[in-house]
């Protein structure tokens, strides 16, 4: 049995993958969406990075998961790419879906032209305001689902976004998949790019916006069990 462990990105929670989830419980896997701290239902905790990377490794240690298929969401990448390497021989895959990855000392915001987010934090007590329903235009979205993400998203807690990642190796030593969504363009961010094209990952692809757990719920759970499916666990990572 796989256990898939899902964090969905900025402003969201556990609640962001309901749809996904069904499909490989009905399968006889594992799926576990988690809630990052000072999100959704875990408003008010206190969060910066190191916060949601240990959130992510308390929770597989927590259920005892073995086979474990780490699953991060546009800034839920970098969180997570962070503890697939700090749970050694418990990850079977990483996949990112369509986000951020880590970079060793280099924050969420750093690579991409972030001055109005930094701008919102500096506005608003150091949180991200989530999306209104406008927001989430032109993603692939219905009415419906546009209205159940922004009624669905809590502030961001800016110390996650602003602080720099940590990371002990390089990325190429985790197993992972990278899930592209199409919707937006074709190119990918250089350090994945890389990645996929050396052979370390493999690249899959949605032709649908960023949030594709929400607007192609099924064909994602079809594409983490292809990722998740006849591989091979990761081998103990070097002490």
């Amino acid at each position: 049995m796989t256990d898939f462990v899902m964090v969905a990105g900025a402003w969201l929670g556990a609640w962001a993958w309901d749809e996904v989830a069904g499909e490989p419980r009905a399968s006889g896997h594992g799926a576990h969406p988690l809630s990052l701290s000072g999100l959704a239902e875990r408003q008010g905790q206190h969060a910066d990075q190191r916060t949601h990377v240990q959130d992510i490794v308390t929770e597989v240690e927590r259920l005892g998961l073995r086979d474990v298929v780490l699953v991060g969401h546009s800034y839920s990448g970098v969180p997570v790419g962070q503890a697939a390497e700090r749970i050694g021989e418990r990850l079977r895959r990483v996949v990112f879906v369509d986000s951020d990855v880590p970079v060793n000392g280099a924050s969420f915001l750093s690579g991409w032209p972030s001055e109005q987010v930094v701008r919102e934090l500096e506005e608003n007590d150091g949180f991200w305001p989530p999306r209104t329903v406008e927001g989430y235009a032109g993603q692939g979205l219905t009415e419906e689902q546009r209205a159940r993400l922004a009624a669905g998203g809590t502030p961001h807690p800016g110390a996650t976004l602003t602080e720099p990642a940590v990371l002990e190796r390089p990325l190429a030593e985790l197993p992972g998949t990278y899930i592209q969504c199409l919707l937006e363009g074709d190119d990918l961010m250089p350090s994945v790019a890389r990645l996929v094209e050396e052979g370390h990952w493999e690249l899959m692809t949605m032709d649908t916006g960023h949030w594709p757990m929400i607007s192609r719920p099924r064909e994602l759970a079809g594409l983490l069990a292809t990722a998740g499916r006849d591989r091979e666990a990761a081998p103990p990572l070097p002490s």
